[in-house]
């Protein structure tokens, strides 16, 4: 949050949220919330729900098949938004959602939109309920997208190239979207899930409707309940996890699985080397402030020059994820001014930091310079 503090949104039976203060301070009663009581039904289809601090304050809460804006400041609904229409989202139907990269502009001018994205899950509220007696419906194919900043909000629905639950989003320093793992048919649980998805999806949410989805390598590991991804400093994502299991149990259908991988996206293919800049810590600085103009180098090995309109500068929080929610991940694409030459192969950005904690509550973030698509390896910065 803005001021430091964490919001816990829902659980099992617990249709309230708290803030959670920074160290030392006194954590206040969990406030009923009965957006949850509204939302929840024989399977519990509103667990895990979709939370993200929008730009204008506001927290987006998604839950089931319906989301709201909250004031935490008020403890009031500010604006009830549409429901996204097709099925349920939630655990354990399980679909996977990122807040789309926020794109900032020079001199922090003007407004910043916010954008959900919501893709897969079950259009059967009763899937959990079903997988217990070993009838597994197949999952949702589609995805919503929303401008929740918009003054009438309305959901835009795309289509996967394959069904999907459980899955994980990763947002990726060049401003896509990664899903990978999960299955095509059942539920979370123990052991309700079948047809691992084995092929990971790139989403590239700034082309058009149509054209935004490509199907990349798979794997050979099944990635089921229990799975997790997040994405690694020199741009891989660390893929792990998987137990349907209640123990570590070898022999089952899907076994325990103990094994990790990293996974590479397409940026990072040989081909494109040259075109991945290097960030000089040693003239970037580490410690940002607020609404400020700073420098960041990097040097490069292609041997045309460097233009700005193929340079990007984000701001990526890791997130902490489980049951296929990535929470507190957020991604910023600061806004430039200049790409000015700095040397043979040098080039120095000038870049405005964030304008304020509503947009980047404070914190370490990985810095990263794009060109052409292809990222640096990131460099750890502190904003505060």
């Amino acid at each position: 949050m803005p001021d430091g503090k964490m919001i816990v949104v829902g659980g099992r039976d617990a249709h309230s949220y708290e803030f959670i203060p920074p160290e030392g301070q006194h954590n206040a009663a969990p406030i009923k919330f009965d957006f949850l009581t509204q939302t929840t039904d024989k399977d519990e289809n509103n667990l895990y729900p979709f939370v993200y601090l929008s730009t204008d304050g506001n927290v987006f809460i998604f839950a089931n098949n319906r989301a709201v804006l909250l004031n935490p400041n008020t403890n009031q609904i500010v604006k009830e938004l549409p429901p996204l229409q097709g099925g349920h989202r939630n655990y354990p139907a399980s679909g996977q959602s990122v807040l789309l990269p926020l794109k900032l502009h020079s001199g922090n001018q003007g407004n910043v939109a916010a954008e959900v994205l919501i893709c897969g899950g079950s259009a059967h509220a009763d899937s959990y309920t079903k997988a217990a007696e070993n009838v597994f419906y197949a999952a949702l194919q589609d995805c919503g997208r929303m401008r929740i900043t918009d003054p009438n909000p309305v959901w835009k629905r795309d289509l996967m190239p394959s069904p999907r639950l459980m899955g994980d989003m990763s947002l990726l320093p060049s401003g896509e979207v990664l899903i990978l793992s999960g299955a095509k048919r059942g539920s979370s649980g123990w052991g309700f899930a079948r047809d691992p998805n084995f092929t990971p999806v790139l989403y590239n949410p700034r082309v058009k409707r149509g054209e935004r989805f490509r199907e990349l390598a798979p794997t050979t590991i099944p990635r089921m309940y229990h799975s997790t991804a997040t994405v690694l400093q020199d741009g891989r994502v660390l893929v792990a996890g998987s137990n349907t299991n209640n123990g570590y149990i070898y022999d089952a259908m899907f076994p325990t699985e103990l094994r990790a991988e990293k996974f590479s996206p397409p940026y990072l293919d040989p081909a494109l080397e040259k075109f991945k800049p290097q960030i000089d810590p040693a003239a970037t600085p580490e410690k940002l402030g607020f609404n400020q103009k700073i420098a960041v180098q990097f040097k490069v090995n292609q041997v045309e020059p460097v233009k700005q309109e193929n340079i990007r500068v984000t701001m990526y929080v890791p997130a902490f994820t489980t049951h296929s929610v990535s929470m507190n991940m957020r991604l910023l694409d600061l806004g430039l001014e200049a790409v000015k030459p700095n040397g043979p192969g040098v080039y120095s950005i000038d870049v405005w930091t964030p304008p304020n904690t509503t947009i980047a509550p404070t914190g370490y973030y990985l810095l990263f310079v794009v060109n052409q698509g292809v990222p640096s390896e990131g460099i750890w910065v502190q904003i505060k």
